[in-house]
């Protein structure tokens, strides 16, 4: 991987950079399909290969990079952090979730390859996920531990899986914005905090990074799902890449408090974001703060 600590370049074409190098490390991590699994393995690459914003791993990169650290050895942890992510879609996507049909610009995973195909699919991956950091030659024994603890956590019952519980089973009641906002934080906020986590668990950050490196993610992941929610009530399937009204009967924050309120926490949880790094990272490269600009730079509008 470059050194891309020597040199600055802009957000954007280093997050472009960047994105190419995860493409590349995922498309050699996964399998290629063979006679006898060909199905399992095409399902793999066809979910974890196609068009994505890679935002995880960036922020795994990102993070790496602010706090001083080898974006080489962060570079498969970042991988894994997308394969967990794009095992969640291919579950969410499902018939008994959020029956959708498009994701990416594609078809989601079950329409091409079957319910079974894709069920069986995103547990390979998940799994894949755990190996991929277990068996990182570059990291050591103990930060390989941390890292897969910290996968757990927030795959597992307080973290990605139960946010999905929770939005299912909701079944459409008036919910307050606390606690939408904290289902979106298990849905997608858990992993934005552990991808910044294991940036700085690489670059053996001080103790004193993590809290508002924390506090950090957790506000751009409540930016990033209000901002899905307004996409969702006003776009349509060709510019967003996948089914939109799928929030219809859910109670979000736009259904509890309009477009226009949705799009303003939008911009004081990207000010909060802001402040966090501002505040607590005052002598570091602004890495985070640039690659937040660049993923909101059309911020939602009524």
């Amino acid at each position: 991987m470059p050194d891309f600590s020597s040199g600055r370049a802009s957000a954007e074409s280093l997050a472009d950079q960047l994105r190419l190098i995860v493409d590349d490390r995922l498309g050699k991590l996964i399998p290629e399909a063979d006679a006898e699994g060909q199905s399992l393995a095409e399902a793999m690459r066809f979910s974890l290969l196609s068009p994505g914003k890679r935002v995880r791993p960036l922020l795994t990169l990102m993070a790496t990079l602010q706090l001083g650290g080898d974006t080489t050895a962060a570079l498969d942890t970042a991988c894994a952090l997308e394969m967990v992510h794009t095992a969640s879609l291919v579950l969410d996507d499902l018939p008994c979730m959020d029956n959708a049909a498009m994701r990416r610009g594609l078809p989601a995973v079950h329409k091409r390859y079957g319910e079974d195909g894709a069920i069986l699919a995103a547990i390979a991956l998940m799994n894949r996920a755990y190996g991929v950091v277990v068996s990182d030659p570059k990291l050591s024994a103990a930060t390989r531990l941390r890292l897969v603890e910290g996968l757990s956590t927030a795959i597992g019952p307080d973290g990605l899986v139960s946010g999905q519980s929770r939005d299912l089973t909701a079944n459409g009641r008036p919910r307050s914005r606390e606690e939408i906002e904290d289902i979106n934080h298990q849905k997608t906020g858990v992993l934005f905090q552990l991808a910044v986590e294991s940036g700085a668990v690489i670059a053996e950050a001080d103790d004193s990074a993590y809290a508002p490196l924390r506090s950090f993610a957790r506000h751009v992941g409540l930016a990033f799902q209000a901002s899905d929610d307004v996409l969702d009530a006003m776009s349509c399937v060709a510019i967003a890449g996948k089914d939109v009204g799928q929030d219809a009967g859910k109670s979000t924050l736009v259904s509890e408090l309009g477009v226009a309120q949705a799009c303003g926490i939008v911009r004081q949880h990207l000010a909060d974001a802001h402040a966090c790094l501002r505040q607590h990272f005052p002598g570091h490269p602004p890495y985070l703060q640039e690659l937040l600009d660049s993923l909101f730079r059309e911020l939602p509008t009524e």
